[in-house]
């Protein structure tokens, strides 16, 4: 890899936390580009039995997973802890909610959590642990943190693959 971002080939990672950023982001972009092209009625329509739908996801994702890991757990930011959704909120989006609503929180979200994972050292302990949520704390670092996250963000864009295919048939990477 080289460092020469104009050349259009990746830069080159230089410590370990740019490198699991890298990869978060890349299953960001998954989220954000599996939905692009929907209405706002397929964005809404629960598709599995369970009833979710990809805009309560995305919306999930924003403050159940953006908010609450790297705000409240790697930062401790009081006003965020105060502030988390109970129960299935983060899943529920009301109708007066727009969809470019949902969306602009979850990029919100994204800018606010890259500045948290940038400016905090890699092995950092949690500053915040909801022990009435997780039990004793499971993750024990930033590393830990963004490998968590990583993982089910790249679930739910799996989740919102098969999804998308079940609406209208996109599918967003097709190995031939």
């Amino acid at each position: 890899m080289t460092d020469d971002t104009n050349s259009g080939t990746t830069p080159a990672l230089r410590t370990e936390a740019e490198a699991l950023l890298h990869f978060l982001s890349g299953q960001r972009r998954h989220v954000l580009g599996i939905l692009e092209g929907l209405d706002e009625e397929a964005l809404r329509r629960p598709v599995l039995p369970s009833g979710w739908n990809c805009l309560g996801l995305v919306q999930h994702l924003a403050l159940d997973v953006e908010r609450f890991w790297f705000g409240a757990v790697v930062l401790g930011d009081k006003d965020v802890i105060d502030s988390l959704p109970h129960g299935d909120e983060g899943w529920t989006v009301g109708l007066e909610t727009a969809s470019a609503e949902v969306f602009a929180q979850y990029r919100r979200e994204i800018e606010r959590a890259d500045a948290v994972i940038t400016t905090t050292a890699i092995d950092a302990p949690p500053a915040y642990w909801p022990r009435e949520l997780f039990g004793e704390p499971h993750l024990h670092s930033l590393r830990d943190v963004l490998l968590h996250v990583i993982t089910e963000t790249a679930c739910h864009a799996g989740h919102l693959d098969a999804v998308r295919e079940l609406l209208d048939g996109h599918r967003w990477l097709v190995l031939t």
